[in-house]
């Protein structure tokens, strides 16, 4: 069987070296007509299933696998096919290993090494296959998607390659190394392949993967971002288009200039006078006079029409009677005083027995802290006594505080 195939193998590339012109024209065109003066070895390619016709009325082309050893070959920036269907390599390893695994327990050493030898290549290939995507990745990245033309095909190129990459990462997550390990046991062959070999293979691809993903996003941002522009500038040529006796004002002349023409840097800073130098205190003070100045001499004589006489007398003397409550905290400001030490709000209201309310009376403790003047306030400290919520976390429940000195 072997040296059959071995012949049919040397035959068929006798024929691809044998008609590398004619190949080479239909892979460039896509197709080729039998009508040409080569008929007689497009028969011969068709006949070998080199090229084939999709429809009874369609011209001839080539088969996939040769175009794409081709493309592979040349490297051929148009190549922008993708295999991500990694679940059903992932189940033909299984398989075969399951394969190896039973024959090698019947001792059919025969079949065992078919399947080894299967398994090898199953392996190897979905790992070069693996890598010739991210190889493919990269020269669609590297050129920026030069094989086409437009922004918005360029954008297209983008997503459809982010697409692949997320396919990507998403089959290899589908590899369960301690399922692999299960599989392949204690034979020797089978972890090498089932677990040294692919764990190798793919952290190295997903973290390349992940450079990959990243480069297509900044180029996705930067393409947007010429588009952005690009519109911008189509519109004001529609713009001009439609209004032929539109001119620019003079930009130079206005105290904002637009950013699309404020491109350079500003000769003189914004400035702003330095309260806090004491330099400038001579100059700040003559200011402040003057702004505050007010003449009340008069070159014209004042023309009274009437006189009015104004008596003075005495203003009756009134009084505003203290607020009790504040009289009650201010007497327990004095309290803190004359003990000379901490006491708490609440202990200082249930012990006196004052008829304040809980609430009102904490407010007003605050409250008369906070009026303190500042040399005053340094000699006490105010501490809130609670909890923090259990619910909202950052909120902090006073339930009384505690007057103390500094």
């Amino acid at each position: 069987m072997s040296t059959n195939l071995h012949q049919a193998g040397v035959k068929l590339l006798k024929q691809l070296g044998r008609h590398a012109d004619l190949i080479m024209d239909v892979y460039l065109s896509g197709s080729v007509s039998e009508d040409g003066e080569n008929g007689a070895a497009i028969e011969k390619l068709r006949k070998a299933e080199i090229l084939w016709r999709p429809e009874p009325e369609q011209e001839l082309r080539l088969k996939r696998s040769v175009r794409a050893l081709l493309e592979e070959a040349l490297s051929d920036e148009r190549n922008r096919q993708i295999d991500s269907n990694v679940g059903s390599s992932l189940a033909s390893i299984k398989t075969l290993a399951d394969h190896y695994k039973e024959a090698r327990q019947n001792v059919d050493f025969g079949a065992s090494e078919a399947y080894l030898a299967d398994l090898n290549e199953h392996v190897y290939s979905f790992t070069e296959g693996l890598r010739y995507s991210i190889r493919v990745l990269w020269s669609r990245i590297n050129n920026e998607f030069g094989y086409v033309g437009t922004i918005n095909a360029k954008i297209r190129e983008n997503e459809l390659a982010q697409s692949q990459v997320t396919e990507l990462l998403n089959g290899l997550e589908m590899f369960q190394f301690s399922e692999l390990g299960e599989i392949a046991g204690d034979i020797r062959e089978l972890r090498k392949l089932l677990v040294t070999t692919l764990q190798e293979t793919l952290s190295d691809c997903t973290q390349e993967l992940s450079v990959v993903q990243g480069r297509l996003l900044e180029l996705l941002g930067r393409f947007r971002q010429i588009r952005g522009r690009t519109r911008l500038l189509k519109g004001w040529l529609l713009y001009t288009d439609l209004h032929p006796d539109y001119k620019p004002a003079d930009h130079v002349s206005h105290k904002q200039l637009p950013t699309l023409f404020n491109r350079a840097e500003a000769i003189l800073a914004p400035a702003a006078v330095d309260v806090h130098n004491t330099s400038y205190e001579p100059e700040l003070l003559d200011i402040v006079s003057r702004i505050k100045a007010i003449s009340r001499t008069s070159h014209e004589p004042v023309v009274r029409e009437h006189d009015v006489s104004v008596s003075l007398s005495q203003s009756e003397d009134f009084a505003i009677p203290d607020n009790p409550l504040k009289l009650a905290v201010d007497g327990y400001f004095c309290s803190v005083i004359d003990s000379g030490r901490s006491q708490s709000a609440l202990e200082y209201l249930q012990s006196n027995e004052l008829p304040w309310d809980r609430e009102s009376w904490l407010y007003q403790v605050i409250c008369g802290y906070e009026g303190l003047p500042q040399e005053h306030k340094d000699y006490f400290e105010l501490e809130p006594i609670g909890e923090s919520d259990p619910v909202f976390t950052g909120n902090f429940i006073i339930r009384d505080v505690e007057l103390g000195f500094a």
